[in-house]
C-alpha cells in the first residue's frame, strides 16, 4: 500500500479501527502517505488511540503503519501534524491485554512505550499479525541493521552538540536509511 486511500480500505475491510470519520482518518494516512520514501511500503496498518491510558487519557486517534522498515504512527491536527516512526529493529517486545472494551497493544522500543487502544472487535487478530509480520521482517533481514542505529545516534550527538547542522544530520539520516 502506498497511497491514503489504499491504507484507509484495508482499515474499513478488515475493521482494524476507526478515526472519528472518513475525512480524518484519510487526513492521518495522508500523513504517512507523505513519510514514505522510495522503497518503503505499508504492509499492515491501522487505527487506533495513541498513548493510552484510559477511556478519558490519550492523544486521541492516530493512525499506524509497518512498513518494511519501521512503524509510523501519525495524527492530522487542524493545525500542524505529529509523526512518530521506530525502527523495527529497535522494537524490543509488542504485547497484548484485552479489557471490557478495548484491546490495547504496546509497542515497547528501545526509547519508550507507546500504548494503542483498539475497539475489541479485531484487536487480537490485529495483535497477532504484527507480531508474525515484524517476526518475519527481522528473521529475513528486512529491517534496518543495528549499526545503522549506531551511527545515527552518534549523528544526533553531534547535532546537538553544535557539529553538525539539522540539514546535514538530514542529509546523512536519509542516506543510512536508504531513503
Amino acid at each position: 500500500m502506498k497511497t491514503a486511500k489504499e491504507m484507509f480500505n484495508f482499515c474499513k475491510k478488515n475493521k482494524f479501527g476507526k478515526g472519528n470519520t472518513e475525512s480524518w482518518t484519510l487526513k492521518h494516512f495522508t500523513v504517512i502517505e507523505n513519510q514514505l520514501s522510495s522503497g518503503e511500503d505499508v504492509l499492515l496498518c491501522f487505527v487506533g488511540l495513541h498513548n493510552f491510558v484510559s477511556m478519558t487519557k490519550h492523544d486521541n486517534n492516530f493512525a499506524y503503519a509497518i512498513t518494511n522498515k519501521r512503524i509510523i504512527m501519525a495524527q492530522k491536527k487542524v493545525v500542524g501534524e505529529v509523526v512518530q516512526t521506530v525502527l523495527l529493529d529497535n522494537i524490543n517486545d509488542i504485547t497484548y491485554k484485552k479489557g471490557l472494551a478495548f484491546g490495547v497493544i504496546t509497542i515497547d522500543s528501545m526509547k519508550e512505550k507507546f500504548n494503542v487502544a483498539l475497539e475489541n472487535t479485531n484487536s487480537s487478530k490485529l495483535y497477532n499479525l504484527i507480531q508474525e509480520l515484524i517476526s518475519r521482517l527481522k528473521s529475513s533481514g528486512s529491517t534496518s541493521s543495528s549499526n545503522d542505529y549506531g551511527k545515527l545516534e552518534e549523528l544526533k550527538r553531534l547535532k546537538d552538540k553544535g557539529i553538525i547542522t539539522q540539514r546535514e544530520f538530514d542529509l546523512k539520516k536519509k542516506q543510512i536509511l536508504g531513503l
